[in-house]
């Protein structure tokens, strides 16, 4: 851990098992993720089990493979992982205009257009659209939603807050599929640049 202090590297690959501790790995995860959110943190292990992959998320990594990667694979969500770490260490111009791809929001004027043409999203809904492309990729679970829209209600009103605001896209777009679901966990905006 010392030397992790000094610098921390550009990229962490860790096992579960470290030696002889049988789960050190997750305790390695947990520390380096309190150390930098935006270190690169990916799960290479021999386990597979749910639980495993559900713990080693939650506690910080960006991603969890098995040992029977091929190369290729690793090498190619290694390269997205730097993408999304990309993007969300890129900062907003000062002017407050986020653009990705087809999707411009102005934060002064409150607004939202895809492709050009408006979308009319209620306040809530539009900082929910925010929240999600601010950091594209970047899952954002129905706590972190709420908070950054600014309202508190159950889990169920954010779904429907998300349906809502994919209907008022695809009134604009049949093809849009920019919010993601992320099953167990939240949602993000992925959208092709």
């Amino acid at each position: 851990m010392q030397a992790f202090r000094a610098r921390l590297p550009e990229l962490v690959l860790l096992d579960i098992g470290l030696e002889d501790e049988v789960e050190g790995g997750f305790d390695l995860c947990r520390d380096l993720r309190a150390m930098s959110h935006y270190l690169p943190i990916i799960f290479l292990t021999a386990r597979d089990n749910e639980f495993d992959i559900v713990s080693g998320l939650r506690l910080g990594a960006d991603d969890y493979l098995t040992k029977d990667i091929s190369l290729p694979h690793l090498l190619a969500r290694i390269a997205a992982l730097f993408r999304r770490i990309d993007a969300l260490t890129t900062p907003l111009p000062s002017n407050k205009v986020i653009e990705r791809g087809p999707l411009l929001i102005d934060s002064h004027q409150l607004t939202v257009s895809w492709q050009g043409m408006a979308v009319n999203l209620t306040l809530t809904e539009f900082w929910i659209v925010h929240a999600l492309a601010r950091f594209p990729g970047h899952v954002k679970n129905r706590e972190q939603l709420m908070k950054d829209a600014n309202i508190v209600v159950d889990d169920s009103t954010i779904t429907s807050h998300i349906k809502r605001i994919r209907k008022k896209f695809i009134r604009l777009d049949p093809k849009f599929v920019a919010i993601e679901t992320v099953y167990g966990m939240g949602y993000r905006w992925n959208c092709p640049k």
